[in-house]
C-alpha cells in the first residue's frame, strides 16, 4: 500500500476508533497519546453483508472459506473494506480524467540488460520505378513507389489524393471501412505538400502520401468516434501525438477508418467492416478499417492499434503488412485508451519497407504518454539477413493454426540464409494474463458501465465489451497483482529465449504468442506469405448457433500471413528479415478484385 494512502486510511480509522472510545467512556475520556490507528475501525458504510453473500462470492473467485471465516469477514466488512470504493460511490467522489494513467507503468526494458540509447539511423532502399498509366495500378503501389513518384514530381500529391478519395467513395459501400471521409481537409494538405515540394522543401518519405487513421486517434475539429455509439458525435479540439507527427511529416489524412466498437473485433455503429478478398466475412479487428482500406488500395498506408491482436489479425485476414512496435516506441497521447499497459499504435501497409517509413515518422517520447520512450530506431534496407538466428517452436509449426504457408515461410527463410533455432516456452496458462487486460479495460470505460451507456453499443453478446466490463468488476484485486507478477515471469522467459535468437517466426494467430508478446511488449511484423482455401466465413466472435457462418463450396482462396517477433526495440531486424522474405516469396503483386 502507498504510504500516503495507508496513512490516510489509518488516520480515518483512528479518528473513528477514538470517537467510539470517547462515546463509550464519557466526555472526560481522551485518546491515549501515541495510540496507533487500527484497520477495521472506520465508520460503517455500504450495504449490510451476510456470511451467505461471501458463500456466493466464493464461486466467482474460486476460493473457499469456512463458515467461521465467512462470519468474521461479513462481521466487519462495512468497517474495513466497504469504504475503499468511496472514490466511486461517494460521498467524496474523485473524478479521473481520460488522460490520467495509472501510477504504475509497465517497462519492458526492466527485464533486460540491453541498452537502448544512441542515435537513430534509417537507410531506405533505392527505388526507380516508372509511373503506371492507370489510376488503379498507382493506387495499389507501395509507399516506396508512391514516395519516389511524388519526390521526383512524376506524381502530385493532389492527384494521388483524388485517386484515393474516388476509390474510398466507390468501394466503401461494400467494405464499410470509413467512418469519416476528410475530403476537404485532405485536399488542403495535398495542395500544401505540392507547393512545398515544388519549392524544394521536401519533408521526407511520407511527404504528400495519403493515409487513413483508425478512428481512435484524435483529430482536431474532425470527429473521433471510437466506432461506438456513445461517442459518435465526439469532436476533439487537439490532434493526437501520432497525427501531429504525420502532419509534420507532410502526410495527407484522407479518412478516419473503422474499428470494432471500443477496439474490439470488426463491428461498429455503421455495420461490419468486410474483408476485400472475401466480402462474405468481416475484415477482423479491431483495426478493421485500416486492414480493409490498405488491402483494397484506398489509402497509401494506415495507422492501426493493438492491445492483443488488433494489428496482427486484420493484417493476416486482409493480406497486408502490419508492424506492431515495441510497447512505448510510439506515443499514444490523444489515442483512445483500452489498456494502459498494453495499447500500441503501428503502421499497416502494402509492403514491408513501407511500415518502417511510417514507423520512423511516428516514433518518439511524448510527455502525454508516461510509457513512451526515445529509443534508437536502426534500419538498413540493404542489410543482408544471412546468418540471422531465426527461432521457431517445432510443435507450433506442426499443428493448427499453422498451415503449409507457415511451414513454407520457414523453409524459404532457411533458403535465404537465416539459421533456424528450435525454441520452447513453458506450458503455462498464459491467458491468465488477461486478468490485467479486462481490469484495465473496465477501468478505462468505468463511466460507460456505471451509467449504463454501454447499452447503446450494437453488439450485446456474451463476448462483447458490455458484458466483459461488467464481469470485470468481480475480478479479484489479489489475482490482478498475481497476474502482474506472472507477467514479469513471462517477460523473463522471453528474455531468455530472445537471448538465443535474433527473431522468431510464428503462426500469426497462435494464441500463446499473441498474448505473451503483447504483455511483454515485443515488436512483431505480420506479412503475407501465401494463400489458403477456406470453407466457411471466419469470425472474431464466439460461435453462435443461431447465426452459423456462411459455408463455401468450393472453398475460397484468401491470403495468409506469417509473423516475425523481434527483440525489444529491434524493429529494424524484423523489417530487414521481412523485406528479404517478401522478395523471396514473391506474392505481394496480387490484389483483391472488388
Amino acid at each position: 500500500m502507498d504510504m500516503r494512502t495507508r496513512r490516510a486510511f489509518l488516520v480515518q480509522g483512528a479518528a473513528s476508533a477514538f470517537a467510539m472510545a470517547l462515546h463509550a467512556q464519557g466526555p472526560q475520556s481522551t485518546p491515549t497519546p501515541g495510540a496507533p490507528p487500527a484497520f477495521g475501525t472506520a465508520p460503517a458504510v455500504g450495504p449490510s453483508i451476510s456470511p451467505a453473500d461471501f458463500e456466493h462470492a466464493e464461486k466467482l473467485l474460486q476460493v473457499t472459506l469456512t463458515p467461521a471465516e465467512r462470519t468474521e469477514a461479513a462481521g466487519n466488512w462495512q468497517n474495513s473494506m466497504a469504504a475503499l470504493v468511496e472514490r466511486r460511490t461517494g460521498p467524496r467522489k474523485v473524478p479521473l480524467s481520460d488522460g490520467l494513467a495509472p501510477a504504475t507503468t509497465w517497462q519492458p526494458t526492466s527485464i533486460t540488460h540491453a541498452q537502448f540509447s544512441g542515435p537513430s539511423t534509417q537507410v531506405f532502399g533505392h527505388v526507380a520505378v516508372s509511373l503506371p498509366t492507370n489510376d488503379e495500378a498507382i493506387a495499389f503501389a507501395p509507399v516506396t513507389h508512391l514516395s519516389h513518384w511524388i519526390k521526383s514530381r512524376m506524381l502530385t500529391s493532389e492527384r494521388l489524393t483524388r485517386i484515393y478519395l474516388a476509390r474510398l467513395k466507390r468501394y466503401d459501400p461494400q467494405l464499410r471501412c470509413v467512418i469519416t471521409l476528410t475530403e476537404e481537409h485532405a485536399l488542403q494538405q495535398a495542395r500544401a505538400a505540392d507547393t512545398e515540394i515544388a519549392e524544394g522543401k521536401y519533408r521526407g518519405v511520407l511527404h504528400g502520401i495519403p493515409y487513413g487513421a483508425k478512428d481512435l486517434l484524435d483529430t482536431a475539429g474532425i470527429a473521433t468516434t471510437y466506432g461506438a455509439e456513445p461517442y459518435r458525435n465526439r469532436v476533439p479540439q487537439k490532434d493526437s501525438a501520432v497525427i501531429h507527427k504525420l502532419n509534420e511529416a507532410g502526410a495527407v489524412l484522407v479518412a478516419k477508418l473503422s474499428l470494432g466498437a471500443l477496439a474490439l473485433n470488426d463491428i461498429w455503429f455503421g455495420g461490419q467492416t468486410m474483408n476485400p478478398w472475401l466480402l462474405e466475412e468481416g475484415a477482423s479487428g479491431s483495426s478493421a478499417g485500416p486492414g480493409a482500406a490498405v488491402a483494397a488500395g484506398l489509402v497509401g498506408f494506415a495507422i492501426g492499434s493493438e492491445t492483443e491482436g488488433s494489428i496482427v489479425s486484420p493484417s493476416m485476414r486482409c493480406g497486408v503488412t502490419g508492424l506492431r512496435p515495441t510497447y512505448g516506441r510510439v506515443p499514444r497521447t490523444g489515442a483512445m485508451t483500452l489498456a494502459w499497459s498494453l495499447d500500441k499504435l503501428g503502421p499497416m501497409a502494402r509492403g514491408v519497407e513501407d511500415t518502417m517509413m511510417v514507423l520512423q515518422a511516428i516514433s518518439g517520447q511524448d510527455s502525454g504518454d508516461v510509457a513512451s520512450v526515445d529509443a534508437p530506431l536502426l534500419f538498413d534496407a540493404s542489410q543482408n539477413v544471412k546468418g540471422l538466428r531465426l527461432g521457431y517452436v517445432p510443435k507450433w509449426m506442426k499443428e493448427s493454426p499453422a498451415t503449409d504457408v507457415d511451414r513454407n515461410a520457414l523453409e524459404v527463410a532457411k533458403q535465404i540464409g537465416m539459421l533456424p533455432v528450435e525454441v520452447n516456452l513453458p506450458d503455462w496458462p498464459y491467458d491468465n494474463l488477461n486478468t490485467i487486460l479486462f481490469a484495465e479495460a473496465a477501468a478505462a470505460f468505468e463511466e460507460l458501465t456505471l451509467t449504463n451507456a454501454d447499452d447503446q453499443l450494437k453488439m450485446q453478446v456474451p463476448d462483447a465489451w458490455p458484458n466483459s466490463f461488467r464481469q470485470a468488476r468481480f475480478l479479484s484485486a489479489v489475482d490482478f497483482v498475481q497476474a502482474d507478477r506472472m507477467r514479469r515471469a513471462v517477460a523473463m522467459e522471453m528474455e531468455r529465449i530472445m537471448g538465443q535468437v535474433d527473431l522468431i517466426l510464428v503462426p500469426s494467430l497462435r494464441d500463446e504468442m499473441l498474448t505473451i508478446t503483447n504483455f511483454t511488449g515485443h515488436p512483431s511484423l505480420t506479412l503475407r506469405a501465401g494463400f489458403v482455401h477456406v470453407n466457411q466465413a471466419r469470425s472474431d466472435w464466439a460461435p453462435d448457433p443461431k447465426h452459423p457462418p456462411q459455408v463455401f463450396t468450393p472453398g475460397r482462396r484468401v491470403p495468409h500471413g506469417v509473423t516475425l517477433i523481434g527483440k525489444l526495440f529491434a524493429e529494424g531486424t524484423i523489417v530487414q528479415a521481412g523485406i528479404s522474405l517478401e522478395k523471396a516469396l514473391g506474392i505481394m503483386s496480387e490484389h483483391p478484385q472488388l
